[in-house]
């Protein structure tokens, strides 16, 4: 079938926000657009910042820790468990909520596959990104609906010298191959940005305490290849202080295959062809005088995939029935598109407040063939109005209100092999509160309270599971109130500290029902959980040579719906440490130990906990260059993340980057 692009019909979208807070010893190519803030007090350079109480990867973590996908990078905090399922797919949670309840989002720009809402967050390469913003639980409501337990933003760059660059190159274990190259340039009245990456192996390498199975003999993994590479582009105008205006454009093209289960009899042999995503934003911030301002925010966005089942592992025959086939031709094609856009109008007009009205309109559509005819056709509207209002107390104490409506449409339901009705509209109203109290050279202590939603999507509503389930036209939306106090600053000396306890209520959440009807399930709004949950993390310098550091999660999940059901996917303890040693200023080593505890993967099977160390040495010859060596999973530990599917063993990488 041939693949349409279209995206030259389309106009791009605006960001959200202010500045994101970076570590101060580096001045990132910030995107000031890019980050979402919540609060009035503006963010600065060289702290985690005043726009909300969210957690932050700074672009020098992301080198330091080598942290080429998102996944990986995120994994560097506290509260986020990262996993791999049976599509190979890295997935997040964030305090056990998935990515279709943390949305994710670049520049404050929604980017999750419209059908099911997940995202394969190994497909997101690193390489162009200044920094990561990670909000938990309280998150501003100009994200939209959906954000159930917080919101992932990637920020990408902004140039700030008239010329500026970086150019890496890699090699590794699986016969792995990197490169990306960045270059930037501001004039003043105009920059751009442009970035390129890519990333290609043949397969990774297992423990050598692997047991062999009938679909896995041990050593490389059978069916572990994959490719992404990525463009993109930046042109932005900046006519005075205050005005900015920014066109974006993004190309992601993926390929990989699926590793079978080692499990015979739970093997599927798939490999995916392609995973592409296209975009084009535009963002402006136009001021109407001294104290109003408007933000126009334009988006369009193009996914393509596909799907080939296989009979066996010579990946010669497709599949066209039974267990493990994806339709009658053995493959299956998805065309997903959204269009969106939002106006938000900003006030500080009034004494010590600061207001922001916002409505976003987001137009999904789904389509899927099987090589043959169509197959599926959904369309839905989303739309939503929101008004934050933040109010200083006192010169360091804020509070933030926020109140927003959100209304889903269903505009098309086309099923061909099982017709389902059109569902109803449906609607949702969320509030929230946060207190925020600034500590002058200290820090902030925080306390908040947000209701969010998660509407169903478009698979949760209308999918058939492969054979295996009944649709629900009906679905409702998931509901939570998300509670937290915290602290985040430096309480004394260089010490870094963030902790924050949590409490989060979920009510009507999407849960499989089985033997709805011969004997196959149906999804349904029966769930009831309760989240809470303990995060510390914690960084110093001990003299010119030595920093330290790490982070600890403990969550305890409580299924108070149905308790002999176990809640899936995410482990009651994260624990994580780094050393690092620089003996002269050009030399340094960093050892990085992680630890998680059992997770189950089943009500009958619970993965083992799991401890891996990873280590690096980087030298810099000469200011410009750096170059590195590491080794990762240093003790060749054998664990699984998803049952069936073992992650790698001992692997060897090296790198160069030159910066300009």
């Amino acid at each position: 079938m041939k693949r349409r692009t279209g995206i030259q019909k389309a106009i791009g979208l605006s960001l959200l926000g202010a500045a994101v807070g970076t570590q101060a010893d580096e001045v990132l190519p910030l995107y000031d657009l890019g980050a979402v803030q919540v609060t009035a007090t503006p963010s600065q350079l060289g702290e985690v910042g005043g726009d909300q109480a969210s957690s932050v990867i700074t672009l020098d973590e992301i080198r330091r820790y080598n942290r080429d996908n998102v996944g990986d990078a995120l994994d560097l905090l506290p509260g986020v468990t990262v996993s791999t399922n049976s599509r190979n797919e890295k997935t997040v949670y964030v305090r056990g909520f998935d990515s279709r309840q943390v949305p994710l989002f670049i520049d404050g720009i929604p980017v999750y596959v419209p059908y099911d809402g997940y995202v394969d967050f190994n497909r997101f390469t690193t390489a162009d990104l200044s920094a990561i913003q990670v909000a938990k639980g309280f998150s501003s409501v100009t994200y939209g609906p959906n954000a159930l337990g917080g919101a992932i933003n990637l920020i990408s760059r902004k140039p700030t010298r008239e010329i500026e660059g970086d150019l890496s190159l890699g090699y590794g274990e699986g016969n792995e191959r990197t490169a990306s190259v960045n270059l930037g340039s501001n004039q003043g009245l105009w920059y751009v940005q442009a970035g390129a990456s890519w990333v290609e192996s043949d397969d990774f390498r297992l423990s050598s305490d692997f047991d062999p199975t009938p679909t896995e003999d041990g050593d490389e993994r059978e069916n572990s290849y994959r490719r992404d590479d990525k463009v993109s582009l930046k042109i932005g105008l900046t006519p005075n202080d205050t005005d900015e205006y920014a066109l974006s454009y993004y190309r992601q093209s993926g390929e990989k295959g699926q590793p079978p289960s080692t499990d015979p009899s739970y093997a599927r042999y798939w490999q995916w062809p392609y995973w592409d995503k296209e975009s084009l934003y535009f963002i402006s911030n136009t001021a109407l005088g001294e104290t109003e301002s408007v933000k126009i925010r334009l988006y369009h966005d193009e996914y393509d995939n596909a799907v080939e089942s296989y009979t066996d592992d010579t990946y010669t025959r497709l599949k066209t029935s039974g267990r493990g086939s994806v339709g009658s031709a053995g493959k299956s094609v998805y065309e997903d598109r959204t269009n969106g856009g939002s106006i938000e109008l900003r006030s500080t007009r009034f004494e010590r407040q600061d207001l922001r009205f916002s409505v976003q309109l987001k137009k999904d559509e789904h389509k899927a063939d099987d090589t043959i005819e169509r197959t599926e056709h959904f369309e839905d509207t989303l739309t939503t109005v929101g008004l934050e209002d933040n109010i200083a107390l006192r010169d360091n104490l804020t509070l933030s209100l926020g109140v927003a409506w959100s209304e889903l449409s269903a505009d098309t339901v086309y099923k061909a092999s099982d017709p389902v009705p059109e569902p109803d509209d449906q609607s949702a109203t969320n509030a929230q509160a946060g207190l925020f109290w600034d500590l002058d050279q200290v820090g902030r202590i925080y306390g908040t309270i947000a209701g969010k939603t998660r509407f169903p999507t478009l698979k949760d509503r209308y999918s058939l599971r492969l054979g295996n389930a009944v649709p629900n036209p009906d679905l409702e939306a998931e509901q939570s109130i998300n509670y937290e106090i915290g602290y985040q600053g430096t309480p004394w000396g260089r010490v870094h500290l963030e902790t924050a306890v949590f409490l989060s209520d979920v009510t009507d959440l999407i849960q499989q029902v089985d033997n709805v009807e011969d004997d196959k399930y149906q999804m349904q709004n029966v769930g009831e959980v309760r989240v809470t949950g303990w995060e510390l993390s914690a960084s110093a310098p001990i003299g010119t040579h030595w920093e330290v550091g790490g982070n600890l999660t403990l969550l305890d999940r409580e299924n108070r719906s149905d308790p002999d059901t176990k809640l899936t996917g995410v482990p009651d303890r994260k624990i994580t440490a780094h050393l690092l040693f620089r003996p002269i200023e050009r030399l340094e080593a960093l050892l990085f130990v992680e630890h998680e505890g059992p997770r189950w993967e089943s009500d009958s099977v619970e993965l083992d906990a799991y401890t891996t160390a990873n280590l690096k040495l980087s030298y810099r010859p000469v200011d410009d260059l750096v170059l590195e060596a590491r080794l990762d999973n240093l003790a060749d530990a054998d664990y699984e993340l998803a049952d069936g599917y073992p992650s790698a063993g001992r692997m060897w990488f090296i790198n160069a980057r030159y910066e300009f």
